[in-house]
């Protein structure tokens, strides 16, 4: 391989013909750096620009390449000031109108002159017209050819143009053609070769079959798809191989503390959670530090689970970090927790960022001397001034909320001399068996497929807003029974302003329509207090309607709560609302969820809508959550950070996880220095998750 094309393929694009310094910005804006990445900034469709079509043949609504001369350009003053140009070919003619133009061009545009132009054939008020397409003057004795392939159109932001990516991207294509790029993954994994498909895939032939592109399942995309879930798989297995490469404390089971305490709750453990609770207490005894994502739907009681696995660590003699994504959720810990483990002599404490001062102070001083043996905590936790006398186990909740990384850092804070801390994540978000193969590769997956017995599946109703009165009656009904309500507010706009502004006016309508009932609001603007107040009374039964916004979708367990209406539904996601039904169902009567929704519905509001009546189960509601949103929304990519595909889409080719698993487990064992290559060549600086 020459050495200078292996050079350029990982130089700077600042190297390229036309990047000056301020390009060179604006592309690494875009994670653009080296010369490599242009290869892999692939088009998001195409135009056909490979023939001429006749004016006499164009048809509305159609993109088209046309030649000819101009007989008129002149400037138009209707309701816009606009430079018409009329043209013809011999076969019909066309109107061009430019409405941002200047007098140079009007002058170019002179009678006589041949054009070639590409545009969107529209209906005007004197014929087809394109309106700013792009041209070219042709010369009449020598006429440019016509493009040999499909004119690609990239992903794109202000001040780079088409034609700018084209010209680079073209300049790194030039790189291929001496082997600058390596194949990396063994030769038998596909039928095409990687440079085959990057060139396919910037420039395809005129009769490549677009639709198969546009599905994401032409060989091309399938043999990048596939190596960049091998890198990403490989990503993840080294960071795992990297945190068991510490010892681990060992937790051996105190069956008398267990039994002590699964005794004093009440109810017996499901079948579901006996088997989780074993796999975790297998873990902690082994060494190695364990790192297990224990998935369960809403109220199936991974909460206990998780308090199984806090009295093993600390009977052992290891302190115990629990972290949630909000306030409210670490707040419903802090009350479980206390309930089941101050009777058993355990000292808690809590942490979170409104806790200051002498509070703060004395919280930091039991965690660093040991005299704290559990902590329930927000974001707060993994503070630089938080120290652990002997952190032994790493208890994090909702993780979809959290990144990679910060999981990383609170585990940071054991002490060298007793191990890394064992991690148990959970989620609530039940996450697609495909989706999961591949964010969570570097964790061991546990479900907890199995509800408490008594449990009543909730009903789910869709109702028309116009409706509204009638589910204000039906409010009235389930209060007079004795029952309580929730009444969530939604809206787009992700303003804590705009959405308490929301509720405000909810609750005031609601309280002018039902002054009988004792009516509580709950919203991201009240201050911490104010807001454990009215949930509090809530928790109690001294308020029977509770208005809010999305804040409850997680940590609250209102048994005799039965009945959820959600207003303007079709504005969350699947995972969302399916959260927020969860909040009710949770005691034995029989339960409904209203949603409560605007007309028309678009497509996608009415398949996710339908979801949410067909079924209770999670799972599903995971998966079809992944074909309408994409597997990057389900996971939320900006707290995953990895999870940026470029070409794959879980979707569309999870068929292919088996092969990927495969070749990961191959290369990590065959070839490290391969693998490292792959990782770098397709998550680049994401990488540094993997050497947290």
């Amino acid at each position: 391989m020459p050495k200078s094309a292996q050079q350029l393929v990982t130089s700077p694009v600042a190297n390229l013909r036309g990047v000056g310094p301020r390009m060179a910005e604006k592309l690494a804006a875009l994670g653009i750096e080296q010369v490599q990445d242009l290869l892999f900034h692939l088009p998001l469709r195409y135009q056909d620009r490979t023939r001429i079509t006749p004016m006499g043949a164009l048809a509305a609504g159609s993109d088209a390449v046309i030649e000819g001369e101009v007989r008129l350009a002149d400037v138009s003053f209707g309701r816009r000031r606009s430079l018409v140009c009329k043209m013809q070919d011999g076969t019909g003619s066309i109107t061009l109108r430019f409405f941002h133009f200047s007098g140079a061009q009007k002058n170019n545009l002179s009678p006589g002159t041949r054009l070639r132009c590409y545009g969107e054939v529209r209906r005007g008020a004197s014929g087809l017209e394109m309106y700013h397409p792009e041209y070219t003057q042709l010369d009449s004795d020598q006429p440019d050819p016509v493009a040999t392939s499909l004119t690609p159109i990239y992903p794109t932001s202000a001040g780079l143009t088409q034609a700018t990516w084209r010209k680079l991207c073209g300049q790194a294509l030039q790189t291929l053609a001496h082997g600058a790029l390596p194949e990396l993954l063994p030769a038998t994994s596909s039928s095409m070769a990687l440079h085959e498909a990057l060139s396919y895939l910037h420039n395809p032939p005129p009769d490549a079959p677009q639709q198969l592109i546009r599905d994401g399942r032409h060989p091309a995309q399938l043999r990048l798809a596939l190596e960049e879930l091998v890198a990403h798989n490989l990503s993840l297995e080294k960071l795992r191989r990297q945190q068991r490469a510490v010892g681990a404390p060992i937790m051996n089971t105190d069956r008398t503390a267990l039994n002590e305490f699964t005794a004093g709750l009440g109810f017996n453990l499901t079948a579901a959670q006996q088997r989780v609770s074993a796999e975790i207490a297998e873990d902690l005894t082994s060494g190695l530090p364990m790192l297990r994502l224990v998935q369960g739907d809403v109220g199936s009681g991974k909460t206990v689970v998780a308090a199984c696995a806090a009295l093993q660590a600390i009977r052992s003699g290891y302190q115990v970090a629990i972290m949630a994504p909000t306030e409210i959720l670490a707040e419903q810990h802090w009350q479980g927790f206390q309930q089941w483990f101050e009777p058993l002599g355990i000292k808690l404490v809590w942490l979170t960022g409104r806790l200051k001062g002498k509070a703060r102070a004395a919280t930091l001083e039991q965690l660093a001397d040991g005299s704290a043996a559990l902590v329930v905590g927000t974001h707060a936790l993994f503070q630089q001034d938080v120290a652990f006398a002997g952190l032994g186990l790493v208890i994090v909740d909702e993780q979809h909320r959290f990144g990679v990384h910060q999981r990383l850092l609170l585990s940071e804070k054991g002490n060298a001399q007793i191990g890394r801390p064992h991690q148990l994540v959970m989620t609530a978000t039940p996450i697609p068996r495909t989706l999961a193969m591949v964010a969570y590769a570097d964790l061991d997956c546990s479900i907890i497929d199995e509800l408490p017995p008594g449990r009543q599946p909730v009903q789910t109703l869709l109702i028309d807003s116009s409706r509204r009165d009638q589910v204000v009656e039906r409010v009235a009904a389930a209060a007079a029974q004795g029952r309580q309500v929730y009444w969530v507010c939604t809206l787009i706009e992700e303003s804590d302003a705009l959405q308490a502004q929301a509720a405000e006016v909810a609750c005031a309508e609601l309280r002018e329509a039902l002054p009988e009932i004792p009516i509580g609001l709950v919203h991201g603007r009240l201050k911490p207090a104010e807001k454990a107040g009215v949930m509090a009374a809530f928790k109690a039964g001294q308020v029977q309607l509770l208005v809010a916004t999305t804040v409850i979708e997680v940590g609250v367990d209102v048994p005799n709560a039965s009945l959820m209406i959600i207003e303007n539904p079709e504005r969350l996601g699947l995972a969302q609302l399916h959260q927020l039904r969860g909040r009710v169902g949770r005691g034995t009567e029989a339960s409904h969820c209203v949603l409560l929704y605007q007309t028309p519905l678009g497509k996608t509001s009415k398949s996710r809508l339908s979801a949410m009546r067909e079924s209770n189960d999670g799972f599903y509601i995971a998966e079809r959550d992944m074909e309408l949103r994409g597997p990057g929304e389900v996971l939320g990519t900006r707290q995953t950070g990895i999870m940026e595909f470029r070409v794959a889409d879980i979707s569309l080719h999870a068929d292919l996880l088996p092969t990927v698993q495969q070749l990961a487990r191959e290369l990590a064992e065959s070839d490290a220095r391969v693998a490292d290559q792959l990782v770098r060549r397709w998550l680049g600086s994401a990488e540094r998750f993997a050497s947290v």
